[in-house]
């Protein structure tokens, strides 16, 4: 069903069934623009709107079914398409807003003509790694990340349409083939998602990772680089959650290091 998390029935009058999806205006506003803007992409299929209120974001229900491989191929060539929508800058948010939240934290944004390396580290990483130690989680290894992150990863010319928060829970099997829900959509590298798939398992996640590189064109050694774009979504974890995942994004950062 279609979204999860905080979501309620709302019976309508013809007897079909959405969700309205609560939360604050200003993250909601920016979900909704987020699904628009990914939808344009005419790629994979994002979870219709129906409406945007004061009472919340009302979202078309979906009926889930159990994925295939031809479903999950479909989803590795559909996001392709998505990614290669593009975006005006690594951070640009969806037209018509300025702000993205990645759950209940604020996802910086910028539509300034940095290089994605200069994003990842200053946008994506620092921010977080901030947030963890003032809330008493030692991630600071992943400052050493910061420091070499050119060396880390090439740069791309263009930046990617992206889903931004796309961990297994928000693709959603219909019958009809994936869905997706509750973007924390901007610009930045096509690579991010695909981690991000990969962070807490995907069925036919090798599949969905083959189709996608069967369609789109990505930079040598991706498959390497997966842990460093996993080093944010983990340190979003790490500010929500703290335990385990501060180890985690420790072990993480090192694993990076050792490339």
């Amino acid at each position: 069903m279609c979204p999860r998390g905080g979501a309620a029935l709302n019976p309508g009058h013809d007897g079909r069934v959405s969700f309205v999806k609560r939360g604050s205006q200003p993250a909601l506003t920016a979900e909704a623009a987020g699904l628009r803007w990914l939808a344009e992409a005419d790629g994979v299929r994002i979870c219709p709107m129906e409406d945007l209120t004061a009472q919340g974001l009302v979202l078309e229900r979906i009926e889930e079914v159990r994925p295939d491989p031809q479903a999950a191929e479909r989803f590795g060539r559909d996001l392709a398409r998505t990614h290669a929508a593009g975006a005006p800058t690594f951070g640009a948010a969806p037209p018509g807003v300025d702000r993205a939240f990645i759950a209940a934290l604020d996802l910086p944004t910028s539509t300034e003509p940095l290089t994605w390396p200069q994003f990842y580290a200053e946008l994506r990483l620092r921010p977080y790694v901030r947030q963890a130690h003032d809330l008493g989680h030692d991630v600071s290894v992943v400052e050493q990340v910061c420091d070499r992150i050119a060396d880390l990863a090439p740069d791309i010319d263009r930046p990617a349409r992206l889903h931004g928060d796309l961990w297994s829970g928000n693709v959603l099997w219909s019958s009809d083939g994936a869905v997706l829900i509750d973007p924390a959509a901007h610009g930045g590298h096509p690579e991010t998602d695909l981690a991000m798939l990969a962070l807490f398992g995907l069925p036919h996640l090798d599949t969905v990772q083959d189709a996608y590189a069967e369609a789109a064109s990505l930079p040598k050694g991706w498959r390497r680089r997966i842990t460093l774009h996993q080093l944010h979504p983990l340190l979003v974890h790490t500010v929500l959650f703290g335990g385990g995942y501060a180890a985690q994004t420790r072990r993480a950062a090192q694993e990076v290091l050792a490339l």
